[in-house]
């Protein structure tokens, strides 16, 4: 009973309500990188369970984002095997029963890979970012589509050995079994990476009315290469633009711009050059609403780019066309930075929601000061007394309390594929959270990364660890958020001041014993998953005693 009112308690403030809060990729090329990595990178955010199923009211569904990272081994198959098909299979937990809603023929061999919500890399450095985007309603997919994003990731991962094959064939499965929304009636956006290359992929439903025997695509997709030395960011929103046909730098589905022509939203006669996102993308909507001139969207735009490039002047109320699909930055980034956005509030600019005038009480000698209780992290009650609403200019930073969990990736040519490719992963909310190396050339994770029920408060379940600290924290934020840096900051910039010595170490052991490096990589990054667990567990046992409201 004391358990199920801990996680009543917990989740219960994370999971009020549901707006407009998934997630946003940073993609960068190797020559934007300090070091030559390619990076890209996730927040999953948007991730609690339902009440109604908290409560014993529900079923299966509405248990929230899949935070069990998992290893899924290489296999070989017999042939004439087939491949389950499932719907909403980034919403699963232990309780889950899968709803199998079709199959497709299985190669004669897949790849390891990282599983969890929306799996993020496999055993040859080719590495997902996933994003929602907005779609207009009349695109929204048909009952007999079938290939959810999470599922064509999944199998991409298992087949693919580069950037281009992984887009080849998510496209390809689209097309063929139709593209189904895991996220209301939205289009997705993959920012998919291999040690070489980066590129945005988006793809569209085709309508309600589609059927696999219509004799047409059951998609609409593009991709777009990210160049070089550029930098890429995807807030919920199409960032393709005008395709050139004739680049190489493209790839689409042959239907790319019939359903606009059919439909009226393009007209190939106007000498104007097919832009994707204007064609697909919603130009307006309700408040909160998923379109292009959606403030919660156009505010990640504008912070990021204008960080990358601050000598240029970004107007804060530019439409979402003013922003180029990429930017060449002018400094390049580590994977620290990428993290530094992930974890940003918008402190500083007039997007910050700890600092909204409401925040400020008396100072007891005529003045005015910042509350202790003042958090950028607000559920809808917080903001409805605070006076925030869906078109206030403080709605949603990039970090989100209700974030399951994310990574930063960084894959790198020059180092053998289970050493070259890294995940940074964390759990929960980034700005809380640790982030810690998981090395692609891993055998497994440890059990208790493994583990969550969303349903059951459980010492047994690292994410646990993580969502504890972080409601603590923001019980009295200006205060608690010093006591947690004091913890995370000097462990995890020791997981990357070890970074070099630690692939120094595993490249000589993949020249003399492969194996042996896999089990030294495997033990390093089960090592520094648990000792961020460990510590989080105290810190939270810290947090209880400190910020209690028994205290005085």
């Amino acid at each position: 009973m004391r358990a199920r009112a801990i996680v009543l308690f917990v989740v219960g403030w994370a999971a009020l309500w549901f707006a407009a809060y998934p997630c946003t990729d940073i993609v960068v090329g190797k020559e934007a990188s300090v070091d030559g990595s390619v990076i890209t990178s996730h927040t999953c955010d948007e991730g609690g369970p339902s009440l109604s199923g908290l409560l014993g009211h529900g079923g299966s569904s509405g248990v929230g984002y899949d935070a069990r990272i998992r290893v899924v081994p290489a296999q070989d198959w017999p042939e004439g095997a087939m491949v389950p098909i499932y719907r909403q299979l980034c919403n699963v937990g232990p309780q889950t029963v899968l709803e199998k809603v079709g199959e497709i023929p299985q190669v004669s061999h897949t790849y390891a890979y990282f599983h969890v919500a929306y799996p993020f890399m496999n055993e040859h450095q080719v590495a997902m970012g996933e994003t929602t985007i907005a779609q207009r309603r009349k695109l929204t997919p048909s009952e007999h589509a079938i290939m959810t994003i999470e599922q064509l990731e999944a199998i991409a991962l298992q087949r693919a050995r580069t950037a281009r094959e992984a887009i080849k064939i998510m496209g390809a499965l689209a097309e063929k079994y139709g593209f189904q929304s895991s996220c209301w009636y939205m289009a997705e956006c993959v920012t998919v990476t291999d040690p070489n290359e980066a590129w945005v992929f988006e793809v569209y439903g085709v309508g309600p009315l589609w059927t696999p025997d219509s004799g047409k695509p059951g998609a609409i997709w593009a991709a777009r290469r990210v160049p070089d030395d550029e930098v890429c960011v995807v807030p919920n929103i199409s960032r393709i633009g005008v395709i050139d046909p004739q680049s190489p730098d493209f790839m689409f589905s042959s239907n790319y711009m019939e359903v606009a022509i059919e439909n009226g939203w393009y007209d190939p006669k106007s000498g104007k050059p097919f832009n994707l996102t204007e064609a697909y993308t919603p130009e307006t909507g309700e408040v909160g609403d998923w379109a292009a001139d959606s403030v919660w969207v156009l505010n990640r735009l504008w912070y990021i780019y204008s960080t990358l490039c601050p000598s240029r002047k970004w107007d804060v109320n530019a439409p979402l066309s003013s922003y180029p699909f990429s930017v060449k930055p002018e400094k390049k980034l580590s994977v620290q930075d990428v993290i530094a956005f992930q974890r940003s509030t918008f402190q500083g600019t007039p997007f910050d929601p700890a600092d909204v005038p409401a925040w400020y009480v008396s100072d007891g000698k005529g003045g005015r000061v910042k509350s202790p209780l003042a958090t950028p992290f607000l559920n809808e009650d917080a903001m409805a007394l605070l006076g925030i609403t869906p078109d206030s200019p403080s709605y949603r930073p990039i970090a989100r309390y209700n974030c399951s969990y994310g990574f930063v990736s960084q894959v790198r040519s020059w180092l053998p594929d289970p050493i070259g490719g890294v995940v940074w992963y964390y759990n929960d909310n980034p700005a809380t959270s640790i982030y810690v190396p998981v090395y692609c050339g891993i055998q497994q994770t440890p059990i208790s990364w493994q583990t969550n029920d969303r349903y059951i408060y459980s010492r047994d379940s690292a994410w646990w660890a993580f969502a504890t600290v972080d409601l603590l924290v923001n019980l009295r934020y200006q205060e608690a958020i010093n006591d947690l840096k004091a913890v995370r900051d000097p462990l995890e910039e020791e997981f990357f001041k070890l970074q070099p010595a630690v692939e120094e170490a595993a490249l000589a052991l993949y020249k003399a014993n492969p194996e042996l490096m896999v089990r030294f990589l495997t033990q390093y990054s089960q090592s520094c998953m648990l000792r961020a667990e460990e510590a989080y567990w105290k810190l939270a046992d810290y947090l209880m005693c400190k910020y209690n409201n028994n205290q005085f």
